[in-house]
């Protein structure tokens, strides 16, 4: 496999005189694990919403295997193999795993047994099969991740866009869960990911977009982004770089 599956041109989202997007532009190549990071109130989240379709741009294009997808409703999105997690996870408490799973399975199979059987396959591949009789609001913070993950799969993506899929977790359980995303990529899903674990993007992810204060400051392979002096800047502040250099170069 290979191509651009996602290309973001020149995004940018105003919320009144806040610009939150800045001409934002990246790609995902198909096939991928592509993250996304950057520090907090960067946008990320925001960008994640435009692309799939929960909020409108105020300018720039979202392209979906060559196809101009700017605008479209998020159940179009999903019909054409968009799928999304929430960095807040949001399960309907009152039902079972198996049927939290389920409301996505419906999406290509219209019978109930159908869609549970369906959502039974992703549950034995996030790791949930052994809790799919309990209720929701039963799980776990590792549990409900897990259970956001499959809700997401449940629709059958092409594309995957993880918003902190591994925030909140220890790191035991972010250990846990770097193989099932790897399982997820290897049956040839492309993911974008969001993501503060930086061991986590280290491990997965053969390019890494860094988003500060609306637009894209850099690119590249994990191990020249860490030692990329402008995203040492963005996440420490004005001087870290310089100060971190000098640091080594005392040791």
């Amino acid at each position: 496999m290979s191509g651009e599956m996602l290309r973001v041109e020149n995004v940018s989202r105003r919320f009144g005189g806040l610009l939150a997007l800045d001409q934002a532009a990246f790609f995902a190549e198909q096939g991928h694990i592509t993250a996304l990071i950057g520090p907090n109130g960067a946008g990320k989240t925001t960008l994640f919403a435009i692309i799939t379709g929960f909020l409108s741009a105020t300018a720039g294009h979202v392209f979906f295997e060559g196809a101009d997808i700017t605008g479209l409703a998020p159940h179009l999105l999903a019909r054409r193999g968009i799928a999304r997690t929430f960095q807040i996870t949001q399960p309907f408490a009152g039902l079972t795993v198996a049927e939290n799973i389920a409301v996505g399975s419906y999406l290509h199979h219209a019978r109930r047994a159908d869609a549970l059987a369906a959502a039974e396959k992703v549950a034995h591949e996030v790791g949930l099969d052994a809790m799919l009789g309990r209720l929701a609001s039963d799980l776990t913070v590792a549990g409900r991740k897990r259970l956001e993950l499959a809700r997401a799969l449940a629709i059958e993506p092409k594309l995957l866009l993880l918003d902190e899929v591994l925030a909140g977790l220890n790191p035991s359980e972010v250990r846990d869960m770097v193989p099932v995303i790897q399982a997820i990529r290897a049956r040839g899903i492309t993911i974008v990911m969001i993501e503060h674990v930086m061991q986590a993007v280290m491990s997965l992810a053969e390019q890494v977009f860094v988003l500060a204060e609306g637009r894209i400051i850099a690119m590249g392979p994990p191990d020249a982004i860490a030692a990329d002096a402008r995203v040492i800047e963005a996440y420490l502040g004005h001087g870290a770089a310089a100060r971190m250099r000098g640091s080594a170069a005392n040791g």
